[in-house]
């Protein structure tokens, strides 16, 4: 019942400005290394450049709006982070019809795309925390969690599809107008919302940067579950690229084999999600946390024992879908806590912190990844992948952490 009841309609349409620039990623997956190499002529260096530099410089950049968007209405930051995204994936379509396309160009665009999820996503968080009861905060991530893995399942496909019929540029067009009518979906959104306030004395501008690290470090349960997911995030998207030269390269699986590898799975997460609210209301938030936390971090390992043939292609689709259909199911349940635990007047803050946290633990695990299967092999790196996770649960919260941390300014929707 409680999967099917409505949250209104101005979650309505965040929901639906949520789904259409979710397909929109998903068709457009990739899309930016792909014109990298068909239409500029990147190399592998060029293309492992494009892929951790344009997330890192974003991250870097969105760091220092964490405040200012903390103190503004959510509303219009989120809408200007879709059209900011808009603009700048129009400009690759634009140069590709007038033969200007260069490496450059795909760099800031990474690196503005980046910037502009970050504080799309903080904003986002804020504004659902004003938008539903604090009952429904579950179902509502749950709902957006659920349409994160149908667009990861059916995008990429889809997306692939349009390439090889219109060309390199077909998809990453397709993904800039998802943004603007994400956009139009959120400026639908009716209802006052008022000004953040400052509470307390105005501080300088660097102590408030610092201030959504210093939330998630002090708080005895966020902080075990942020490091937590620094650590199993950063493992699981590392083995990804090595996982796709095992399987590709040293394996030889033809190509679809390895699409249907990763879209199967995808089904977990339609599951997954579909369960959170119905497993936290019978067992409870902080055991969901405690068991699917550790559960998410056994089926790695198993990416190491792969073998060629249908039964190497069984292992990996049995493995990836145990690892999506944990982590669907704990995504919205942590993020329902970590708003919960957060004050108002510190949220975008927050998010922003563990977004940024996140991308550079990928990142230099991926790094650190790629060195190793260098020096060995990429199964090799794998099997260290997962045993490295294995020692994870241990960051989770021992016990049932504080009660939600009350706001400290009245919410800044009003409805």
């Amino acid at each position: 019942m409680g999967a099917r009841r409505s949250l209104g309609r101005r979650f309505g349409w965040l929901w639906a400005a949520y789904a259409v620039s979710a397909y929109g990623s998903g068709f457009g997956f990739g899309a930016l290394p792909l014109i990298a190499v068909l239409v500029v002529d990147a190399g592998p260096a060029e293309v492992s450049v494009l892929s951790a530099v344009g997330p890192a410089v974003g991250a870097l950049v969105a760091l220092p709006l964490g405040p200012w968007v903390e103190f503004h209405r959510k509303r219009p930051v989120m809408i200007a982070m879709d059209l900011v995204r808009f603009t700048a994936l129009l400009t690759i379509p634009v140069g590709y019809a007038l033969d200007r396309v260069t490496f450059a160009q795909l760099l800031v665009v990474s690196a503005v795309v980046a910037t502009a999820k970050i504080a799309f996503g903080a904003a986002s968080g804020a504004y659902l925390k004003a938008l539903v009861r604090p009952d429904d905060l579950l179902l509502a991530n749950a709902r957006f969690e659920s349409t994160t893995w149908s667009a990861i399942a059916l995008g990429p496909p889809l997306g692939g599809a349009a390439v090889g019929v219109f060309g390199p540029v077909a998809s990453i067009g397709a993904d800039a107008v998802s943004y603007l009518l994400s956009a139009l979906g959120i400026t639908a959104i009716r209802g006052r919302e008022e000004r953040p306030r400052r509470s307390g004395e105005r501080r300088d501008r660097a102590a408030e940067v610092l201030d959504g690290w210093r939330h998630l470090l002090t708080h005895r349960g966020l902080r075990a579950l942020y490091l937590n997911q620094l650590l199993v995030s950063g493992l699981i998207m590392a083995s990804e690229p090595l996982l796709a030269v095992l399987l590709l390269g040293d394996l030889g699986f033809p190509p679809w084999q390895y699409g249907l590898a990763f879209a199967v799975p995808c089904v977990g997460g339609l599951v997954g999600s579909r369960l959170a609210n119905r497993v936290v209301t019978r067992y409870g938030q902080h055991r969901i946390l405690r068991t699917v936390g550790t559960l998410r971090a056994v089926w790695l390992i198993g990416l190491a024992f792969v073998q060629p043939g249908v039964a190497g292609l069984a292992t990996v689709i049995t493995v990836e879908f145990a690892i999506v259909l944990s982590m669907s199911l704990y995504n919205p349940v942590l993020a329902t806590y970590r708003l919960q635990q957060t004050p108002r007047d510190r949220t975008v803050r927050t998010l922003a912190a563990w977004s940024i946290g996140t991308s550079a633990a990928i990142a230099i695990l991926s790094a650190l990844g790629g060195l190793l299967a260098d020096a060995t092999s990429p199964r090799t790196a794998i099997a260290v992948a997962g045993l490295l996770i294995l020692a994870s649960p241990l960051l989770l919260p021992g016990r049932p952490a504080a009660d939600p941390v009350p706001d400290r300014e009245p919410a800044a929707a009003s409805f």
